[in-house]
């Protein structure tokens, strides 16, 4: 299967109906995308596609041929952070640090589409579990990284 990934194009050997989480993970060793519940509830495992937050637990790998996906290898470079993970530093986000893949990329889809979003955005789009509670930071880390991009 071809596969778009950070601007690349590769090659997996799976299951069409593998879960594009485990392809990232499994078959193509890219292990900056998290596991968490398998269910699409904590959002762990959020990457984007085409743009947009997408639970990769349950999105079985056929589904996203011929689309751009995102993972959080290619969110930001070293030596040049995206402005939401310089946020996430600036606002001291993670603790544990489990979920953050998946809130930044969730984070990233979510101000792609509203580059000034309002508290109810946040709430909106922020639908990622955080067992640490770093909501208020996630919010502040959004905010900060919305007037960077300004």
């Amino acid at each position: 299967m071809e596969l778009q990934i950070n601007g690349k194009a590769m090659t997996a050997e799976a299951d069409p109906n593998m879960p594009l989480l485990w392809v990232l993970r499994d078959v193509l060793n890219m292990t900056g995308t998290k596991f968490g519940c398998g269910v699409a509830a904590c959002g762990a495992c959020t990457v984007r596609v085409d743009g947009q937050a997408v639970r990769s637990c349950v999105t079985p790998v056929s589904t996203v041929v011929g689309k751009r996906i995102q993972t959080i290898e290619a969110l930001g470079a070293p030596g040049k952070p995206h402005p939401l993970q310089a946020a996430w530093i600036a606002e001291q986000v993670p603790q544990c640090g489990y979920c953050q893949s998946g809130m930044l990329m969730a984070a990233a889809a979510l101000l792609e589409k509203k580059p000034k979003p309002t508290d109810a955005d946040i709430a909106e789009a922020m639908t990622n579990i955080c067992r640490c509670g770093t909501y208020q930071r996630v919010k502040l880390a959004i905010k900060r990284a919305a007037g960077a991009k300004a």
